[in-house]
């Protein structure tokens, strides 16, 4: 407790010392964007607007107009078929933001639910994207279904919208025959942004399902997402907006609730305790976030998947904690080379605190520091996490940063070195017109008694036009690379990836469809081959925003180690053994504005020893904007000769999200997986009484199938307070 409460302390200083003075943005190193030609004045209030959904105040009138959405989707020429509107002006406290989406089209808007943070496709919806500091690259993301829920997130490499983050602002939705409306009103103190600014890079998107379009303000390319920062608008702003000042944010929490885990005769246990979440923001540009005794169980449960893969499956990260300016920690290297990965912090002991400091310093530079602290339990001696990371940004759009992770165990053993360490460098590259996007990275692991080759090398480059994407990938890992606080799935070997894809875009019933070939090829340090997977494909987009693909897949594997395929029996393919098998696929995505809809994959092939067949996809129905019911499902049926059993096993997870309001929300999840034996239950109440405040109760139930007895039981009840 002592070495935490130093390190947050520590954390305290040392942002006190981060040299505030350059914050002030200088305009001659700031690049232009793509559409630096579309500009939107916004004008300074004169009078109070009550946000009504009403437009009817004199400053909405004297505002100006952004207005001739240019279609995205299906195709990115000429303007969209159903007008829009969006109105801005700012007081000394806010940015107003006012959005008129005309609809004359017959049948019912489409509006999945109430819930905060709603899916993209599954809506009709207006997102906004603000680039304050205009680097094209990160910023900030706010929107609104048409049912009027509220979507907001943090912007990442260029484009990526992470939906976990919340911040306190307000709407309202109102609908009319011809149009739906929506008046907003933003904080200044909810966001971040230099001193003094007169100047953001923006975006306005519109998804019309009823349409089958998506349009924007500023003119995007079909293959690029909305979303995409290099192809924002300029928002000037007549005055300069307030200076920010010191901002302090208090969220307690209490929390208690009942276990018992029947499986290993723990008995009934009750806990309860408390903590709280802290937010510093020491500019509007540099954020402090610290932790005490934090928990986790209102946090959403991940959906399980039938596992036939040889390597550790990766599950995002959902604790809102890690999130907020994640990239600077997340990162770095790949998808399967990650140096820091925030799920090894808290997943098998408790976190006792930490802190997160993050943001940016000047014009090009960002920093990241965490430090976390685990108790220490009957297995694992208390450890301490600790992530620094700098980023510079270069040319246009690109950066390069550099990362240090350590993990080291605390009181331990005077006769023993414990630690984990990781050293890297990134490159990323990206062109002003996002066409070219790169990657390279360097990483050494450093731990006691490990000899060398901990190194993990990767290079990425992708060209993307409308028609045409080329991609290669690759990396190098050493033998012995160690990220005991990060995701590596696999070490000691060499990978090599190129990707071809050409699309034909005809805009008629079919909107484009093309082919699709990769290969994937892996070989041993000696540059033996041990692995390979080729894939080719052709996929269709329809114009209601459907899609299938069918293909064939390739493979060829020369096993490194023991693998049972089934991960339930008691027999292996023993190591140093060869296979090649494939098989064909087809996938299918049906369209979302219906309120019954689906997807599906089916493939057939053999596997390993044998054969395999699965089909696997998602059923959804909507009773809207109440209810969604959705069942995800995988049936596999694998067939490998002896030793092995033939197996066949069902996964099947039927889910209730009621939001009886844009308040109250309640899930029922259930998931039966015959692969690890076990039926589990999980419901969750969320009931927000206050702005980014809110009541949690949530039961989980495991059950063993068969006899159904129970595993594990537990109810949890947890009440937060955000205090500003």
């Amino acid at each position: 407790m002592k070495l935490t409460f130093l390190l947050l302390l520590a954390a305290f200083i040392g942002t006190n010392a981060v040299a505030l003075p350059f914050q002030k943005l200088k305009n001659d190193t700031i690049s232009a964007p793509f559409n630096k030609d579309f500009v939107y004045h916004v004008k300074k209030m004169h009078a109070e607007i009550t946000i009504d959904g009403q437009i009817d105040e004199p400053d909405w009138l004297a505002a100006e107009k952004a207005d001739n959405f240019y279609k995205v989707l299906p195709v990115d020429t000429g303007f969209a078929t159903q007008p829009s509107e969006i109105l801005i002006t700012y007081d000394d406290k806010a940015l107003y933001m006012a959005q008129i989406f005309y609809d004359t089209i017959p049948g019912k808007r489409v509006m999945e639910s109430y819930r905060r943070d709603f899916s993209f496709g599954n809506n009709d919806n207006l997102l906004v994207f603000f680039d304050t500091f205009l680097d094209q690259t990160n910023g900030f993301s706010f929107g609104v279904s048409a049912s009027g829920a509220k979507w907001d997130g943090t912007m990442s490499d260029g484009s990526a919208v992470n939906l976990d983050w919340d911040c306190k602002w307000e709407s309202k939705t109102k609908h009319y025959d011809d149009r739906w409306v929506t008046e907003m009103r933003i904080p200044f103190k909810s966001i971040r942004y230099p001193s003094g600014s007169r100047k953001w890079y923006t975006n306005f998107s519109r998804l019309d399902l009823k349409a089958n379009e998506k349009s924007s303000w500023a003119p995007v390319p079909r293959q690029f997402p909305t979303a995409s920062l290099a192809y924002t608008g300029v928002m000037n702003f007549e005055e300069p907006l307030p200076k920010s000042k010191m901002m302090f944010s208090l969220i307690p929490y209490v929390f208690g609730g009942y276990s018992n885990d029947f499986e290993h005769g723990t008995g009934n246990v009750w806990k309860k305790d408390f903590g709280f979440d802290a937010k510093v923001g020491f500019s509007s540009s540099m954020n402090l976030d610290l932790t005490y005794n934090p928990d986790f169980a209102q946090v959403e449960v991940d959906q399980q998947v039938t596992n036939i893969d040889r390597f550790e499956l990766f599950f995002p990260e959902k604790r809102q904690f890690f999130l907020e300016n994640s990239d600077l920690f997340s990162g770095f290297g790949d998808n399967n080379i990650n140096p820091f990965f925030s799920r090894r912090i808290g997943l098998d002991a408790p976190v006792l605190a930490g802190a997160r400091l993050s943001g940016k310093v000047g014009n090009n530079w960002r920093v990241g520091f965490m430090n976390m602290a685990t108790k220490e339990t009957n297995d694992f001696l208390a450890r301490n996490f600790t992530v620094a990371s700098i980023q510079k940004k270069v040319f246009a759009r690109s950066n390069f940063g550099f990362i240090l992770v350590n993990k080291e165990y605390i009181d331990q053993p005077s006769d023993t070195t414990m630690y984990n360490r990781v050293a890297g460098f990134d490159y990323n590259l990206a062109s002003k017109d996002n066409i070219w996007n790169g990657k390279f990275f360097y990483h050494q692991s450093f731990q006691p008694g490990n000899p060398d080759k901990q190194f993990a090398q990767g290079f990425g480059l992708t060209y993307n036009t409308k028609n045409l994407q080329l991609e290669i990938m690759q990396r190098s890992v050493g033998e012995n690379y160690r990220a005991e606080a990060g995701y590596v799935p696999r070490t000691g070997y060499n990978y090599i990836s190129p990707e071809v894809t050409y699309l034909f875009v005809p805009n008629k019933k079919v909107v484009s469809h093309g082919i699709v070939v990769d290969f994937r090829y892996y070989f041993d340090p000696d540059f033996h081959k041990i692995d390979h997977e080729n894939n080719i494909s052709y996929q269709f987009e329809f114009q209601n925003r459907s899609s299938l693909v069918f293909g064939y897949q390739d493979h060829f594997v020369e096993l490194q180690q023991d693998f049972d395929p089934t991960h339930k029996s008691e027999s292996f393919l023993p190591a140093g053994s060869k296979y090649n098998f494939g098989g064909a696929f087809i996938n299918y995505t049906s369209t979302r504005k219906t309120l019954f809809n689906w997807n599906a994959e089916i493939a057939k092939g053999t596997f390993y020893t044998g054969n395999i067949q699965y089909i696997t996809g998602e059923l959804g129905y909507r009773y809207q904007p109440y209810v969604n019911l959705s069942v995800n499902f995988n049936y596999t049926d694998m067939k490998l000769g002896q030793p092995f059993e033939h197996t066949k096993m069902w996964l099947v997870g039927p889910k209730m999200d009621v939001t009886f309001t844009d308040k109250l929300f309640w899930t029922t999840f259930v998931q039966y997986n015959e692969q690890i034996d076990n039926m589990n239950i999980n419901m969750r109440l969320q009931w927000r009484y206050a702005p980014v405040s809110d009541f949690f109760v949530v039961y989980t139930d495991n059950y063993l199938p068969g006899s159904w007895n129970s595993r594990n039981r537990a109810l949890v009840l947890k009440l937060t307070y955000w205090l500003n």
